[in-house]
């Protein structure tokens, strides 16, 4: 067997990495990124798999459901690699362990690429190009695009070599117990930052007024004595920021009395009720369908 055995060479990885980058060239609404996903993996089935029959399989299996935050989608490509290439080789792997493992790892890692992409590395080259292209200086988009690229092929090149080499290690401990402890530190780290999101990524504003009261002079911006022009602006600036409020009329809404209460509830609620649905196998694209719909009714009756 040793002689025999199927190896995923450093070349086939890279290639497994090229693709990895097009992860979401066919994105859909009902498995999300198992399109791309499976076109990742091509290269791994085609060296592990020499029959028509198991190819198949393979690509089968991996056009599950599968969604994650495209550049931390490598670690489980990696571990993926290392699972195929075990199972090719005859180790007792069923497809339920593999799924098993995008499954456990997937949910978890798609709250860490976004605080740490797109909130962090990105604004901040992002601030750095556009000060030298103000200055037009034309380094400014040239450092964008090299940095940026730099930085997420590289990440996603690392990370799938640590999750390829894991992997090979979570092949070995058929128990579960290293998957286990990995997916739970993942579903921790995961968790918790996904909590801390919801109130910025999902928002409910209920609009009926509950009190219109009529505020005492010198309370608001008393916008007819101000001067004309840019002297007018600047002075009602000025007394805004001085805590004057804009118009004479104070108007509390249903969601100011709520914000006092618990501050984004109405959301936090809102993502429960989509996580107890999925959990009833509900569709994405009818949850997706019914929150258009009753978002729209609820417009149309002033509600929200």
């Amino acid at each position: 067997m040793a002689d025999n055995k199927i190896t995923l060479t450093k070349r086939d990885r890279i290639n497994v990495w090229w693709r990895s980058t097009f992860i979401q060239g066919s994105w859909n609404y009902e498995r999300m990124q198992n399109g791309g996903w499976c076109y990742t993996l091509i290269p791994v089935i085609k060296k592990l798999y020499k029959t028509k029959e198991d190819r198949s399989a393979a690509l089968k299996r991996h056009l599950e459901f599968f969604n994650t935050h495209p550049y931390l989608a490598s670690p489980i490509i990696g571990v993926t690699m290392a699972l195929e290439e075990e199972r090719a080789n005859g180790a007792p792997i069923d497809d339920v362990a593999i799924q098993g493992v995008k499954v456990g790892m997937m949910g978890p890692l798609a709250g860490v690429g976004d605080p740490v992409f797109w909130f962090t590395v990105k604004p901040i080259l992002g601030a750095l190009a556009a000060s030298l292209a103000m200055g037009g200086n034309i380094m400014g988009p040239i450092i964008y695009f090299v940095f940026w690229n730099l930085i997420r092929m590289g990440f996603m090149w690392y990370t799938q070599e640590f999750g390829y080499k894991a992997g090979s290690a979570i092949s070995e401990d058929l128990s579960g117990g290293l998957l286990q402890d990995v997916t739970k530190g993942a579903t921790i780290l995961g968790m918790f930052i996904l909590g801390s999101l919801i109130n910025r990524w999902v928002v409910v504003k209920f609009t009926p007024v509950v009190s219109k009261i009529q505020q005492s002079k010198g309370a608001f911006i008393d916008w007819a004595t101000l001067p004309k022009g840019s002297a007018g602006i600047k002075e009602a600036l000025t007394q805004q920021a001085a805590g004057l409020s804009l118009d004479k009329f104070k108007v509390t809404t249903l969601q100011d009395n709520l914000d006092l209460l618990i501050p984004g509830l109405a959301g936090l609620l809102l993502t429960f009720l989509c996580m107890w649905l999925l959990k009833k196998k509900v569709s994405p694209i009818i949850i997706i369908l019914g929150l258009f719909v009753v978002g729209v009714v609820l417009h149309v009756l002033h509600v929200m």
